[in-house]
C-alpha cells in the first residue's frame, strides 16, 4: 500500500523499506502453498520470520523518528502518520498470524517456541525477540521456563490484586470525605440562613429607630420654635410696653406701668388725709 502522507525523506525511506518487505512476505506465502516439501517449508518460514523482524526493527525506527519530529509537525499530518503507523502494526500482525497458522501446520519437528508478538493495535512492537527451537531445550529447561512463566503469572495476578485493594480502599476514603465535605456544607448552609434572618432583623431595627429618631426630632424643633417665640414676644414687650398690637401675657405686666399706678395710689391716698 503506497502511502500518500507527507512526511520527512528519513520517514519516507524507512515506509519504503516496509512496503517492500511487506511486498516480499506476500509473495513468500504464496510461494509456501506451492511447496510440498516440509524441510523447504521450514526454511521458507525461517526467511520470511527474518523479514518480519527487520520490519517490526524498522516500524519501531519509524514510531521514534515520528515522535522526535511531532512537535515540528502539524496536528493533522501527525494523526495521518500515526494511523499510517498502525496500519503498518496491522499488517505485521496479520504476517505474524500467518506464520503462526504455517507454523502449526509442519508438524512437531519444526514446532518453534517463539516469543515474537506485537498486540493490535499497539503503539509499541515487543523490546525482543526470543526465538528457540523447541527440540534444542531439555525437559528440564521446558519444566523451568513453565514454572518460571507460572510464577510471573501469579506475580501479576498478586500485583493486580494489590492495585484492586488500594483502589477500594481509595474509593472508601473518597467517599467518607464526600460526606464529610457533604454535612459540612450543609452547617455552612445553615449558619448562613441564620447569619441572613439576623442581618433582616437588625435591618429593620434600624428603620425603626430611625424613624423614632426622625419624630424626636421634628417634637424638638417644634419645641424650640415654640420656645424661640415665647422669648421674642417677652423681648418685644419689655422693649416696646406700649404696643398693643401684641397681647399681654399673663403674669407678665410691663414694669414700668405697674410703678406708675403705685405712685398714683399713693398720691391719692395722701391727698384724702390731708382733707
Amino acid at each position: 500500500m503506497a502511502s500518500d502522507v507527507p512526511m520527512s525523506p528519513e520517514l519516507e525511506q524507512i515506509d519504503g523499506e516496509i512496503h517492500d518487505i511487506f511486498r516480499a512476505l506476500q509473495n513468500g506465502f504464496q510461494k509456501m502453498d506451492k511447496i510440498k516439501d516440509s524441510n523447504r517449508q521450514a526454511k521458507q518460514l525461517e526467511d520470511l520470520t527474518g523479514k518480519m523482524k527487520e520490519c517490526k526493527r524498522l516500524i519501531k525506527e519509524f514510531d521514534r523518528i515520528l515522535k522526535d519530529d511531532e512537535s515540528n509537525n502539524p496536528p493533522e499530518i501527525n494523526k495521518q502518520l500515526n494511523d499510517r503507523k498502525q496500519f503498518m502494526i496491522k499488517e505485521l500482525n496479520s504476517y505474524v498470524t500467518l506464520r503462526k497458522t504455517y507454523q502449526s501446520s509442519l508438524g512437531n519437528n519444526n514446532k518453534r517456541v517463539e516469543l515474537f508478538d506485537m498486540g493490535a493495535g499497539s503503539s509499541e512492537p515487543a523490546a525482543e525477540d526470543n526465538i528457540q527451537m523447541a527440540s534444542e531445550m531439555t525437559n528440564q529447561q521446558l519444566m523451568d521456563a513453565g514454572r518460571n512463566q507460572m510464577d510471573q503469572t501469579d506475580q501479576a495476578i498478586e500485583r493486580s490484586k494489590m492495585v484492586v485493594a488500594q483502589t477500594v480502599e481509595t474509593g472508601t476514603q473518597t467517599a467518607a470525605a464526600l460526606t464529610q465535605q457533604t454535612e459540612q456544607m450543609k452547617r455552612i448552609g445553615n449558619e448562613l440562613d441564620s447569619v441572613h434572618f439576623s442581618l433582616k432583623k437588625a435591618s429593620q431595627l434600624v428603620k425603626e429607630i430611625g424613624r423614632q429618631v426622625a419624630t424626636d426630632k421634628c417634637i424638638m424643633a417644634l419645641l424650640v420654635l415654640i420656645v424661640i417665640g415665647v422669648i421674642a414676644v417677652i423681648v418685644v414687650k419689655i422693649v416696646n410696653p406700649h404696643n398693643k398690637s401684641i397681647p399681654d401675657i399673663p403674669g407678665l405686666a410691663p414694669p414700668a406701668q405697674n410703678y406708675q399706678i403705685n405712685n398714683r395710689r399713693l398720691l391719692w391716698a395722701e391727698a384724702f388725709r390731708g382733707l
